[in-house]
């Protein structure tokens, strides 16, 4: 995920060279510079390497022979011809314009620019930034905002995400339907295979049965192989995993198959620290069972939140940040913002925000939120729309209602859910960032603490009303070159066969003008040369 991305991109930063200073570049060697030249005058040069060889072989080819026939043919060509082809071509683009639109609304690009981007360029020789050194702070500063945006706008794990067993399938024994998508479930069927297996699990039957368990898709398939791991090895933890994941029908069963699991992992996890130097397959056994110990202990802080034991699982969360601080792409902090909103520990959790609403890490709903939360606290229990028109906004006031702005900007559909004008539905495994799956998520389990705050969401209403409600967040995508140029050509071509239909005569003198004019175009008698025979 983007977290663990970042602690290999600053790994590397650190054993590469400074950069050079902002707004300085480094000058460039002969290679580059002839490099450089070469890229910007290959087109020009195949441009005249193409005529010239054209004009060389101008004799051979019979091209003044081959293009008076062509002339000859033009002139014989009925309207009739020309009201077929302008019809045909009014047609065809009529067709590629329809096809890009709707590509156009399905993928949100152009599939003509697509393809030349895609295939085109790199036969043309047309890469963008072909010499662009990686040290430049310009490229430097695109490769961090493009980092940024695909991390804002990608898929991550829910890191509220219910059990399955205990919680999601409960609902479907009560309504008959199915909380999850396909999509989701097998999003999830990635991560545990990412999770949960490595390299060396051959040398463990059990690992091997597991690794047939995190692919099936059928639920009671999975619940049976993990029971035949645990029959191999009775300390299979990722087996107690599956077991309180799936099988478990409440939150105290899924615990307890949870603590037999972190009995099982830990000792695994000891044996792993021991042989990590051995060889890479050690440490990547090592990493694997690091994953499993900070999923359990994770789901067992989730169990005691669940349950009422809070404290309990404020203490599990804090522990886990401090001994696994790498893995902050699990999003550990968002579970423990929850915990200690619902114990109304405000400045434990301004602290929290403190240290990871930082512009370089991922934002998220629940950060965003919050934040604008812990800010609206400070005011909310007075305010009144009627009393601020009148007297203006207080400084507490006006940072209260940009925490807003800055929360929904972020994500515009979280005041719906939280106004309870949308109803929820159970949330998803996974999220998309800044998208309505994330709304969901959020309102289900932050709407409460939004409720026992007086008048935090009156000052959300006035505030999203006044500023959102009637504006839309995001910018329109603009339509691409190739929807406006099919569009005019099919236009133009239809405008053409219906002139050529109704007035064939004038079309007719027109384009036998334009075939000969190159040839015969000799000021004011054009016509008269146009209609000679031959």
């Amino acid at each position: 995920m983007a977290d663990g991305d970042g602690l290999g991109e600053a790994a590397t930063a650190v054993a590469s060279p400074p950069a050079p200073a902002p707004g300085l570049s480094p000058p460039l060697g002969w290679r580059e510079r002839l490099r450089a030249g070469l890229a910007g005058t290959g087109a020009s040069l195949w441009l005249v390497a193409g005529l010239g060889l054209l004009y060389a072989l101008r004799v051979p080819l019979r091209l003044c022979e081959n293009l008076a026939a062509v002339t000859i043919f033009l002139n014989s060509l009925t309207p009739k011809f020309y009201v077929a082809l302008t019809g045909t071509s009014s047609l065809i683009s009529g067709l590629i314009f329809i096809f890009e639109w709707w590509y156009f609304h399905k993928h949100g690009t152009s599939f003509i620019e697509q393809v030349s981007v895609s295939h085109l360029r790199p036969l043309m020789g047309g890469t963008e930034s072909s010499i662009a050194e990686p040290g430049f702070p310009s490229s430097n500063r695109e490769s961090e905002s493009s980092r940024q945006n695909l991390s804002e706008c990608k898929v991550w794990r829910n890191p509220l995400n219910l059990f399955r067993g205990a919680e999601y399938r409960r609902y479907t024994w009560v309504t008959g339907k199915e909380p999850l998508t396909y999509y989701d479930m097998n999003l999830s069927a990635q991560d545990h295979q990412t999770f949960f297996t490595c390299d060396t699990d051959f040398l463990r039957p059990s690992d091997i049965v597991m690794q047939k368990a995190w692919r099936e898709r059928n639920p009671p398939a999975r619940i049976k192989a993990a029971y035949q791991a645990l029959e191999l090895n009775n300390d299979c933890a990722t087996a107690y995993v599956l077991l309180a994941e799936e099988e478990a029908t409440t939150i105290v069963d899924a615990e307890r198959l949870f603590k037999q699991a972190l009995k099982a992992g830990e000792t695994i996890y000891r044996r792993s620290q021991q042989c990590q130097h051995q060889s890479p397959q050690h440490e990547a056994q090592l990493r694997r069972d690091t994953n499993v110990l900070v999923y359990i202990k994770r789901r067992l802080a989730m169990c005691a939140r669940k349950l009422g034991r809070i404290r309990e699982a404020v203490k599990i969360m804090r522990d886990l940040m401090k001994e696994f601080p790498p893995l902050t792409m699990l999003n550990i902090h968002e579970n423990l913002l929850e915990s200690l909103l619902e114990l109304q520990a405000y400045a434990d959790v301004q602290a929290v925000l403190a240290k990871y609403d930082d512009i370089s890490l991922p934002k998220s709903a629940a950060i965003c939120y919050t934040a604008a939360l812990l800010k609206t606290r400070t005011v909310s229990d007075k305010f009144s729309p009627e009393t601020a028109s009148r007297r203006g906004l207080s400084t507490a006031e006006i940072n209260a209602v940009e925490a807003i702005h800055r929360a929904v900007e972020f994500n515009p559909h979280v005041p719906k859910y939280l106004l309870e004008m949308k109803s929820l539905i159970l949330p998803p495994e996974h999220i998309l960032k800044r998208g309505d799956s994330e709304a969901i998520a959020y309102a289900f389990f932050h709407l409460q603490h939004w409720k026992r705050i007086e008048g935090a969401l009156n000052l959300l209403q006035c505030t999203w009303e006044g500023t959102f409600h009637h504006v839309s967040v995001y910018p329109k995508k603009e339509l691409p070159f190739f929807i406006h140029f099919t569009a005019g050509l099919c236009s133009s071509t239809a405008m053409i066969a219906l002139l050529t239909h109704q007035f064939p005569e004038i079309i007719g003198v027109f384009a036998k003008a334009f075939s000969c004019g190159g040839r015969r175009f000799t000021g004011p008698c054009w016509y008269y040369h146009c209609a000679l025979p031959g």
